[in-house]
Parts: structure tokens; C-alpha cells; sequence
């Protein structure tokens, strides 16, 4: 299907790298945006992968962003992308914008588009790599929900992809942009709770085997689209992992894509939660980048909980980080100092003193208009520089994901070479689906060979 206003390019003629072509955004010449004049030069004009609650949520956090137009939007279900294009073009006439967000069925015909400077990726998991890595081919930045892949290899092609390309790129792990967490970081990177021994960071259950029952595919909804690359026979349609919508009225989804807690289409809480709460973790120990050496899955010879374990002698296992409250979701830095405990709106120490007294005043202008991550964001697509949580965040925290799931699957004590990104020979490890998988046909995964 092509796009439903203007013209678009065969899925062939994109995956042979054809020339772009151009189609034209209506807007006014400048324009306010939040009590900001916004010129021409300064617009960045996103399009949106992926128009489920996420995706949604993701374009009122741009749309608080001075500067930023939406041009285009696509899913594989039809009434979300009729969804979607109501509430932009809404936002665009509020903003005294001419309204118009052209819609697409697949992605590889909305990157024909050279009026479109980032595409944002909001889709399931399996579909992130393929995405990301099409969008860097054509000359567009990117931000992509958390976590960074599905699986190692796709993690580690994307990130190739953005650095070949030389593209800006942000990973959904917005904790990153937040205050508390940030100051969580910076107490631990300078040693105020002394030498960290261990991190408690819970994130929740690890997923389980698909169960839902297989039911007729709604004619609205393109499932052989949905699947993509996913070469698993035992995926089957079922309204959980496609939550349905409707309009006139409109009825929103009632749960969020079951997809997440199954691992034939996704990494569970491991993933979901982990690529905030371990992140956080990696980067105030400095292991941005790198990760684990050893993974120990819980119940292997009585582990009380999964544990990861670094060359340096830190040790993370997934567990309460508070007593009373063992399903929140925070982190624990446990030092020969001290401790600090943090999460959500929370942190607390060991030593109050050691906590900011006053919050950080911001000016006009900066983050009380926009979602601070995706603001963060556009600065750099603006100024070519990293984000908070560039490619290189996102890999390194997918990799630790995966590897815990792998080695609970294996049930047994998996290791790894961040230097190398290597099992050092655990052949049965290296053809775990988590690491890599054979695509289904047509799909290939560039960038990894």
C-alpha cells in the first residue's frame, strides 16, 4: 500500500537503495510554537513508525518541543493511522500550522520522503532494527523506543548503522533525562557512597512461552506486516498482542501490546524495565558501552536471585531494591560508604546531607515546554552532537537484557567478552534466538554478517 496522499516507492525498489524522491510538507513560512518563534532553518519535521499508545505518547512529548512538525505517520493497522492523523493534524492547527500528516502501511515508502529529517520508532521490538538501520540508509536521524533490539546482533547492526551513516540517535531510556536519576549517577560516579560492591535493581519476571489462542486477524490489521522478520511459527494473531482501537467514538487501547511478555516477540520485564533500571545502573558505574562478564540465572544451585557479574568485582542481581515494597521497580547502590536507592519521582541515602538541598532552577525556554528527552533530542539534531543515551547506551543495555534471557533460558552460567562481543566459544550460546536468528524471508538484517 502506498502512502494514502502522495506518492511513495516499491518495497523493492527501497531495499535496492533507490534514489529518494521528494515529497513536499505544507507550513507556514515561521510560526509559534509554545510562546517560541520558531524559522524555517531551525523546523525539524519528524515521521512516526509504529502509532500504538507509545507512539502516541512519544508525539505529545515532541509536540511540547518549539520547532518540531509532523509530516507522516505509519502502522500495519489502519485505524491507527487514521487515529493518529486526527490528533496531529488537531495539534497542527492549534499551532497555525496548514493541517496535514500523511499516512503509510509500511515504512520503507514514508523514508521516500526528503522533507523528513528523524524518524521515531514506537513498534515492537522485532521491528526496531529493521527500522532504524533503513532510516540511517536514508540520510535520517533517529529515535527509538527502548529497548534498543530484539535481539544482540540486531542491537549491534544498528549500531554500526548509525555511525556509518553518520546520524544522530536517541534510545527511549528517558530516565536518562531525569533529575533524580541524574543525580543518582553523578553521587555514585564520585564516590560519595564509596566503593560500589553490589546493585540490587529490580525490573520484574522474565517472559514466558506464547499461550494466547489463536484468533481471526481483523481486516483493519496487516498481521504478515506485524511479523516482519519473526520467523517463529508458533506467532500466531491474537487482540493482546495487537491491542485494538476504534473511533467515532473513539475507545483506546485497554492494555498495553501483550507482545512484550512472550518470548517468541519479546525480552519481558527483563527487557522492558531493564532497559531503564539496568541502564542507570551501567551508567553510573561507567559501563556505558560494555556490561556483564558472567550471567548466573536465578535457581541455578540455589541463586536466590539472576545475577550479573563485572570484571571489576561489581555484582547486580535482580531483586527489591526496597524491603517494603518488593515489586516496585528502582535500583539499589550498595558501597563500603553507603547506600542510595532510587526510582521514579524517588531517591534516598544513607546520608541525607549527600542529596541535592534545592532544586535546579531552569529558565524559560528550556525543558518546562517539552518532554525533556526528546528535547535533548532535537537540540542534537539541531547541533549534530551525542544525546544522553546515544546508540552506543542502548546496545550495551539490550546486550545485558538479551544475555540475562539467554543464560535463564540455557539454565545454566553464560559468559561474555564486552571487549569482544563473545561467548569465547559457548557454541550453544551462540545460536540462541536471542543472539542471533534467520529471518524470514524476504527480511535481512543489514549491517550484520
Amino acid at each position: 500500500m502506498k502512502n494514502e496522499n502522495s506518492k511513495g516507492i516499491s518495497r523493492r525498489d527501497f531495499l535496492r537503495c533507490s534514489a529518494l524522491g521528494l515529497t513536499g510538507l505544507t507550513i507556514l513560512p515561521s510560526w509559534i510554537s509554545n510562546g517560541v518563534r520558531v524559522a524555517p532553518s531551525d523546523r525539524v519535521v519528524i515521521g512516526f513508525v509504529g502509532l500504538g499508545q507509545q507512539g502516541l505518547s512519544d508525539f505529545q512529548s515532541f509536540a511540547s518541543c518549539p520547532g518540531v512538525q509532523v509530516a507522516a505517520c505509519c502502522d500495519v493497522d489502519s485505524i491507527k493511522r487514521e487515529r493518529f492523523r486526527r490528533r496531529v493534524e488537531a495539534w497542527q492547527k492549534s499551532q497555525e500550522v496548514a493541517p496535514r500528516c500523511d499516512m503509510y502501511e509500511f515504512y520503507e515508502d514514508m523514508l521516500d520522503r526528503k522533507d523528513i529529517d528523524v524518524i521515531e520508532v514506537a513498534t515492537p521490538d522485532h521491528w526496531h532494527a529493521l527500522v532504524a538501520i533503513h532510516a540511517c540508509q536514508t540520510g535520517k536521524d533517529v529515535y527509538c523506543q527502548k529497548p534498543l533490539a530484539y535481539t544482540i546482533t540486531e542491537g549491534l547492526a544498528v549500531q554500526r548503522a548509525v555511525r556509518d551513516n553518520n546520524r544522530v540517535f536517541q534510545i527511549g531510556s528517558q530516565q536518562r533525562s531525569s533529575k533524580e536519576f541524574q543525580d543518582a549517577i553523578a553521587l555514585v560516579r564520585a564516590g560519595k557512597i564509596g566503593h560500589i560492591d553490589k546493585i540490587y535493581a529490580r525490573v520484574g519476571d522474565p517472559p514466558k512461552p506464547l499461550d494466547l489462542p489463536e484468533m481471526p486477524v481483523p481486516a483493519n490489521l496487516n498481521f504478515n506486516q506485524w511479523l516482519g522478520p519473526l520467523n517463529d511459527p508458533k506467532v500466531h494473531y491474537h487482540p493482546d498482542l495487537c491491542p485494538p482501537v476504534s473511533l467515532d467514538p473513539e475507545e483506546n487501547e485497554k492494555l498495553w501490546g501483550a507482545w512484550r511478555w512472550y518470548q517468541e516477540t519479546g525480552n519481558g520485564f527483563t527487557a522492558d524495565w531493564g532497559a531503564h533500571m539496568f541502564d542507570i545502573a551501567q551508567a553510573a558505574i561507567g559501563m556505558d558501552g560494555s556490561g556483564p562478564v558472567e550471567y548466573i540465572p536465578k535457581g541455578y544451585n540455589g541463586t536466590e536471585y539472576a545475577t550479573m557479574k563485572y570484571a571489576n568485582g561489581i555484582v547486580m542481581t535482580e531483586q527489591p531494591f526496597q524491603e517494603n515494597n518488593p515489586g516496585a521497580q528502582g535500583i539499589k547502590f550498595i558501597g563500603d560508604k553507603g547506600w542510595l536507592k532510587v526510582s521514579r519521582g524517588y531517591i534516598e541515602c544513607s546520608d541525607p546531607a549527600l542529596l541535592p538541598k534545592e532544586e535546579k532552577k531552569i529558565g524559560k525556554g528550556e525543558y518546562e515546554v517539552s518532554s525533556p528527552h526528546m528535547q535533548n533530542f532535537i537540540d542534537c539534531v539541531r547541533s549534530r552532537q551525542n544525546p544522553i543515551a546515544p546508540v552506543e547506551v542502548g546496545c550495551s543495555t539490550n546486550t545485558l537484557c538479551c544475555l540475562q534471557n539467554i543464560a535463564r533460558e540455557l539454565g545454566r552460567p553464560v559468559k561474555w567478552d564486552p571487549a569482544t562481543l563473545s561467548f569465547n566459544g559457548d557454541k550453544e550460546a551462540e545460536n540462541h534466538r536471542l543472539y542471533w536468528y534467520e529471518y524470514r524471508n524476504p527480511y535481512k538484517l543489514h549491517y550484520f554478517s
